[in-house]
């Protein structure tokens, strides 16, 4: 009597696989509309997540933090006059041919403002690593030519110190998370926004 033999059940593919079989089968339209999101989400979530840093976790910014946030706040307002103008062109007909154009053109600059956030986290990185000196006051070594000067400048200087990591993660500090992330994600936005993904053959 011959055994049958039972078909064995198909593994299921890694996350990245199945990502990366979705963006070969999407249209232009698609993509552009998933860098939109992105775009938007991924901001929206980081300036979250800084400020409940501050205000909930207590880990206070320095003014080079501050400075990685405003590019964010930037990005969240372009894409959200970006949702409201494509909203007033679906509206009349003789503007609907604006939509796609003006789409692309404010989350590809809100791309670029979320790498730029990126930019200055790997500056800032640089200088808690001390790779190089930072450009602020709160990352200026305390000089003076006497110990009253001296006191002074201790006395003056920002309570949160740029050069001085407040959270480290496997040796990342959140401005190095940043650099990472906002990097990347200016970059996936700017790609997929452009279509520059491979066309499945």
């Amino acid at each position: 009597m011959a055994s049958s033999t039972r078909p064995t059940p198909q593994e299921e593919k890694p996350s990245y696989k199945r990502l990366i079989e979705w963006a070969l089968h999407t249209t232009a339209d698609q993509r552009l509309c998933f860098a939109r999101l992105i775009a938007f989400l991924y901001p929206t979530i980081s300036m979250i997540s800084a400020l409940g840093s501050e205000y909930i976790g207590h880990l206070y910014p320095c003014e080079m933090c501050l400075w990685q946030r405003k590019p964010h706040y930037i990005a969240i307002g372009l894409m959200v006059f970006s949702f409201l103008l494509s909203f007033i062109f679906s509206k009349k007909d003789s503007l609907k041919g604006y939509i796609r154009p003006s789409e692309k053109i404010l989350t590809l600059l809100a791309a670029f403002s979320i790498a730029v956030s990126g930019f200055i986290g790997a500056f800032h990185a640089g200088v808690e690593y001390h790779w190089w000196e930072g450009i602020t006051t709160c990352s200026l070594p305390i000089t003076g030519n006497n110990t009253q000067e001296m006191f002074n400048a201790i006395m003056n200087a920002p309570f949160v110190r740029c050069d001085i990591p407040a959270w480290t993660l496997w040796g990342i500090s959140l401005a190095g998370f940043n650099a990472i992330f906002s990097t990347g994600a200016g970059l996936v936005i700017a790609l997929l926004c452009l279509n520059y993904l491979p066309k499945r053959r």
